[in-house]
């Protein structure tokens, strides 16, 4: 079944190139969102941090396409994909990361991301596949060489390129699961926890690399992290969630001493904190 009709949203000519508006999910009784919405500029990076059981990967499923909202809406661009499926927003420029990596055994570094092009130029097969995996895969596609190229420059992973995934460290395989998903050329990329498990050297790398890819490409990032610290250096407005509820979304600055940050990290009422107190990383 093809999915619905796309309907342009009540949105200015500078829509925002993913925009969350009203989103309510339940799951049996439990609210998992209330009303909750989210706005992501054109090249902007947007924090998305609370508590456990804040309502943040519910967010970014409904965001992705896996679930679907109880109420509200989700727009690319202006657009209504609220019921498109995730291949639908994929091709109009959504890429998504998960925690927990998946990565093929028999591939390069090199050859995932060939793998992701092929797949993005609509070229790749589950037969090619195969073939790539065994060794004997196709000729490479106009441009393909150079994009790989690119991509692997961009996140430091040239001198890798040729090693198995699966003998990297922890921190170049999140580098190669963002190389991975910039493959299919995103507008807006979705990444979740991507400095789970990391040092605070890795942590550093990874934040370069994602710098580096938002002044290159432009490329949009919505960030889910428990690393408040990592997503407070690198985003341009962050949104808090707690209980499934809008917290509060401002700078950086703002969040750093925002109160209501404060009781819903520490679990102290309100009135029993100051402002300025750091939230925990």
């Amino acid at each position: 079944m093809s999915d619905v009709t796309e309907t342009t949203a009540p949105l200015t000519t500078d829509a925002p190139i993913l925009a969350a508006d009203g989103v309510s999910v339940r799951f049996g009784g439990v609210i998992a969102l209330d009303n909750v919405s989210l706005s992501v500029p054109a090249g902007a990076t947007i924090g998305l941090v609370g508590p456990n059981g804040a309502g943040k990967t519910t967010l970014f499923g409904v965001l992705s396409g896996l679930l679907r909202p109880r109420a509200g809406h989700v727009y690319m661009s202006g657009v209504d994909v609220t019921r498109r499926s995730p291949q639908t927003r994929a091709r109009r420029g959504l890429a998504r990361t998960f925690q927990r990596m998946e990565l093929f055994t028999e591939l390069t570094v090199r050859e995932h991301l060939v793998v992701a092009r092929r797949v993005k130029d609509r070229r790749e097969r589950l037969l090619g596949m195969a073939r790539d995996m065994s060794g004997f895969g196709e000729r490479p596609g106009d441009g393909e060489d150079q994009t790989v190229d690119e991509i692997l420059e961009l996140l430091g992973l040239t001198d890798l390129a040729n090693r198995p995934a699966l003998t990297v460290p922890l921190g170049t395989g999140r580098l190669l699961e963002v190389g991975r998903a910039l493959a299919g050329e995103p507008s807006v990329m979705l990444l979740d926890e991507p400095s789970s498990g990391l040092d605070v050297h890795e942590t550093e790398q990874l934040g370069d690399a994602l710098r580096r890819v938002r002044h290159d490409r432009g490329t949009a990032f919505v960030l889910v992290e428990h690393n408040v610290d990592f997503v407070l250096g690198l985003a341009d407005r962050v949104t808090v969630l707690d209980f499934g509820k809008l917290l509060v979304e401002g700078t950086p600055e703002e969040i750093r001493t925002s109160p209501e940050v404060q009781a819903a990290y520490f679990g102290a009422p309100l009135e029993e904190r100051g402002d300025g107190v750091e939230v925990p990383s």
